[in-house]
């Protein structure tokens, strides 16, 4: 029962569409109608508001860390395991947005952050490299998140935790899909952070 607690926990944590609430609070377009269509920060950051774009990244991030601290104080490392996997289905599955989310970029570096703050580190180290060596945000996910399984299991040794960020990275991965057939054909849309408004 306390799995299925935790789990909830997360699911309800991470079905809190950040990308959503705050560029209505602030009165800019709804980020489900424009680019990709994402909840996103990366697709908040086409509305030209790099402030919002950040805010987004942060809380989608900090509710995949608040749901894995929370099971793990109240019901030790296995709930928070369910926690963690129950955050990134609600952001890939919200209940609120007829269970079509983002991605899971930023709450799979937020759970990273409560099961293991060094790996991640190599998260957002990879992410970061990627991002800056081709300019491609998808690419930067994708390898960061293949990187994620290996570096807990290296640095923690916990085999329950890497096979769970295996997981959770195949799952990116699949709703990564179009991103990797668009840079396959060459097509995929680079990170500018001086983006304007689209309509």
């Amino acid at each position: 029962m306390a799995l299925v607690l935790a789990g909830l926990l997360g699911y309800l944590l991470g079905s809190i569409p950040f990308g959503v609430l705050l560029t209505r609070a602030a009165g800019g377009p709804d980020p489900r109608r424009i680019g990709s269509g994402n909840i996103g920060a990366t697709n908040v950051l086409r509305t030209g508001n790099r402030l919002l774009a950040a805010a987004t990244l942060l809380g989608d991030m900090l509710k995949g860390t608040a749901a894995v601290l929370l099971a793990r104080h109240a019901s030790g490392h296995d709930a928070a395991l369910a926690a963690a996997l129950g955050a990134f289905l609600g952001h890939l599955f919200p209940l609120w947005l007829g269970f079509a989310g983002g991605k899971g970029v930023a709450t799979y570096a937020g759970v990273l952050i409560g099961l293991s703050w060094a790996a991640a580190l190599v998260f957002a180290v990879a992410w970061l490299l990627v991002a800056w060596l081709f300019r491609f945000s998808s690419l930067a996910a994708l390898v960061a998140s293949a990187l994620a399984p290996f570096a807990i299991w290296l640095i923690d040794g916990r085999r329950d935790s890497a096979l769970l960020c295996l997981a959770l990275s195949a799952l990116l991965w699949i709703r990564h899909r179009a991103n990797i057939r668009r840079l396959l054909a060459g097509e995929e849309t680079k990170i500018d952070i001086r983006s304007r408004p689209r309509p």
